[in-house]
């Protein structure tokens, strides 16, 4: 499962940049593809990126840029990935966090701070209610894309960067916000050298948006409460830490399913919500989210 994973990822992080002229061109793609969102975190400014970053077209929806149609479109998009496949996208169609785990596997030692941490999970929905859905709404005082302007570190990595390696010129024309940008990207790569995706799990605002899907998407994990044994090995393989046997469809749960080793079969996924069966019948699915 973890090799299928990573070649999904790679193919889509290939595909959805794949607009290779303008790397070399220093230009971006504006043709009928960009009105389509990417799934994952991909900057629409990337020369390459043939769609549109979800989080950019939602701040710009917010700030009054286009058509109630056009409003409508991005919210449903979000709400019907959400619904159908919660986190899912964060594991494996994220090109953002495909860098990060493999920095992560670079031979290094590694940290655990998530209890210590716990409490900045919380930090990516101050930024998605912040920068997201509050300050574009002040879209006449240049706050229509403000995560993208002002906190985006991505946008660095995938479009300010390549863009000034074929136009060195540009490299002029920066100001703070970018230097600023540049900084949490580097921190955030050195971080992930010793950590597991700090950026999605801290500070990443379409995370906090598919996370709140996770308890009752359609794609979701599901234990056996009569077949588990309480041994602990999805929690052990859970580069989160997550308590998989008790929470299975944890908000912070990528959908890596690197968690789906259990000996007694208990821990499997499904692709729709199942109730709870009597003991009568013999089953008790645990099907909780946090």
């Amino acid at each position: 499962m973890r090799k299928i994973r990573r070649v999904v990822q790679l193919i889509s992080a290939i595909g959805i940049n794949s607009y290779y002229i303008g790397f070399f061109k220093g230009s971006i793609y504006l043709g009928n593809l960009k009105k389509i969102c990417c799934p994952g975190l991909n900057c629409s400014s990337c020369p390459g990126a043939l769609l549109s970053c979800p989080l950019a077209l939602l701040q710009t929806s917010i700030a009054g840029i286009g058509t109630a149609h056009y409003s409508f479109f991005i919210l449903g998009f979000l709400l019907l990935v959400g619904v159908t496949l919660g986190r899912f996208i964060c594991g494996w169609f994220c090109p953002f966090g495909l860098i990060q785990e493999l920095l992560f596997k670079i031979p290094l030692p590694k940290i655990s701070w998530e209890e210590r941490l716990k409490r900045l999970e919380s930090l990516k929905y101050v930024v998605l209610v912040i920068f997201v859905l509050i300050l574009p709404g002040f879209g006449t005082y240049g706050m229509s894309t403000a995560f993208c302007k002002y906190l985006c570190p991505v946008e660095v990595l995938e479009a300010h960067i390549p863009i000034m390696m074929v136009r060195p010129s540009l490299m002029s024309t920066v100001g703070p916000w970018f230097q600023w940008k540049l900084l949490l990207l580097i921190i955030l790569l050195i971080l992930a050298l010793f950590m597991f995706k700090p950026f999605c799990r801290y500070l990443c605002p379409l995370g906090a948006i598919y996370s709140c899907f996770n308890s009752f998407s359609l794609y979701r994990l599901e234990v056996d409460a009569d077949k588990c044994i309480d041994c602990k090995q999805c929690q052990a393989a859970c580069k989160f830490k997550i308590p998989v046997h008790q929470i299975p469809n944890h908000r912070e749960c990528m959908r890596c399913n690197d968690c789906l080793l259990c000996p007694s079969q208990a821990l499997q996924v499904k692709t729709c919500r199942k109730r709870n069966i009597s003991a009568g019948h013999g089953l008790n699915f645990k099907d909780s989210g946090r």
